[in-house]
């Protein structure tokens, strides 16, 4: 309805910025190119929000309630595989989260609703957001304290993210618990060097670490409820001097991930008592450091009604997925969320004719989205704007 007019734009706009991705912080041809694109439809732009953030306000006829649509700009420090025509030109960066086509259809998006903006009773705001994979500050944060959401006030906001689980032509969309907390684990185990035959001589930092490492695998079996979800992940382990040598220093890293702020807020206590726990008993000690990310992303009942009501309007019922569960992943629109009534919707991309199991996933250095799910996209954040602003107003 939407998307198809603007649809080789976008495309275009998509390829620009896919083939310049850029890393976290450092959005700045992004963010030029966005801002003008806004500024060429006439809307009112501000630069440099929250680091390169960009906000294009559009102003509808008359006045009313603010609606607000977020896109994340941002890329991964990956070497691209796809193959593309349009692949990175940029050593070690790639858009393999799908933030690219996140960017390119909020802009059509913007297009859309610029051409009936005499028909729009309040205002649009477009939020493109940097940063959103600096895990664990984000880049909505930075956006919220300098007033992102007043000057007007945003009164509901809307998202997508593309979804290769689901394929080209379908949207799902969720109520309540969306997507997982991210917090972040940094432990250090301390030891006692000694020569590898006499491992009696010292204190073993690495089988101090595999313990550790089981034991908190047993955290998410024994300490959390079978009805909540959590995941304990050490993604990362550096130690050991030669072989020969027992180390004295091993330090880990890893991920927790939560839906339940309950089951969030006990997990430093329960991953530092495991930790210190398990090093002691084999004469070591470990220092733990807790770091709390993203929050838990909620999506707003009613705006979650209103986004399935607006692709059933367009596309028909056969369009919308109501998702039965949420995802582990996490999203730094959680912040925003947690301000304001917010949906994030899931858009299919992946083609009918590929198999879910063997599509690359997001972060794969193969990521590539159909880009015949760009309509879908647009049409999405287009109505779900319209319904949005038609529904404040009665």
């Amino acid at each position: 309805m939407y998307g198809e007019k603007f649809l080789s734009r976008v495309i275009e706009w998509r390829r620009d910025i896919h083939s310049h991705p850029e890393l976290s912080q450092n959005e700045q041809r992004t963010s030029e190119l966005v801002a003008g694109v806004l500024e060429g439809l006439g809307l009112e732009v501000t630069r440099n929000v929250g680091g390169f953030g960009v906000v294009g306000l559009l102003h509808g006829k008359s006045d009313g309630k603010t609606v607000a649509l977020r896109a994340d700009m941002d890329a991964l420090p990956l070497n691209e595989e796809t193959g593309l025509s349009y692949a990175s030109q940029t050593q070690g960066v790639m858009h393999a989260c799908g933030h690219d086509t996140h960017v390119a259809m909020m802009l059509g998006a913007a297009c859309a609703l610029s051409e009936v903006r005499e028909k729009i009773q309040g205002n649009v705001k477009f939020i493109f957001q940097p940063a959103e994979e600096l895990n664990p500050t984000g880049g909505a944060p930075g956006m919220i304290r300098e007033g992102v959401l007043e000057n007007p006030h945003v009164d509901g906001i809307f998202a997508l993210h593309v979804w290769p689980v689901f394929e080209t032509g379908k949207i799902a969309i969720r109520s309540g618990e969306c997507m997982a907390a991210s917090d972040r684990i940094f432990l250090t185990v301390h030891g006692k060097t000694a020569h590898g035959s006499r491992p009696d001589q010292g204190h073993d930092a690495i089988v101090a670490s595999a313990h550790i490492i089981t034991g908190l695998q047993a955290i998410v079996s024994r300490s959390v409820s079978p009805l909540d979800s959590a995941v304990v992940t050490i993604g990362t382990i550096h130690g050991g001097y030669r072989y020969n040598v027992i180390p004295d220093t091993v330090k880990l890293e890893g991920t927790v991930r939560t839906l339940n702020p309950e089951i969030q807020s006990s997990m430093p206590d329960l991953i530092t008592r495991t930790a210190k726990g398990m090093a002691e008993s084999l004469g070591c000690s470990c220092d733990v450091e807790y770091v709390k990310g993203y929050p838990p992303l909620v999506n707003d009942s009613t705006l979650a009604g209103i986004a399935v009501d607006a692709v059933r309007k367009i596309h028909g019922e056969d369009a919308v997925i109501i998702a039965d569960e949420p995802d582990l992943a996490a999203e730094d629109f959680a912040f925003f969320a947690r301000e304001r009534p917010a949906v994030m919707a899931w858009l299919g991309c992946r083609p009918s004719d590929v198999d879910v199991k063997t599509a690359p996933k997001l972060h794969n250095t193969r990521f590539c989205p159909d880009e015949g799910c760009f309509v879908y996209g647009i049409d999405y954040l287009v109505q779900s704007s319209l319904n949005f602003l038609l529904r404040s107003s009665r």
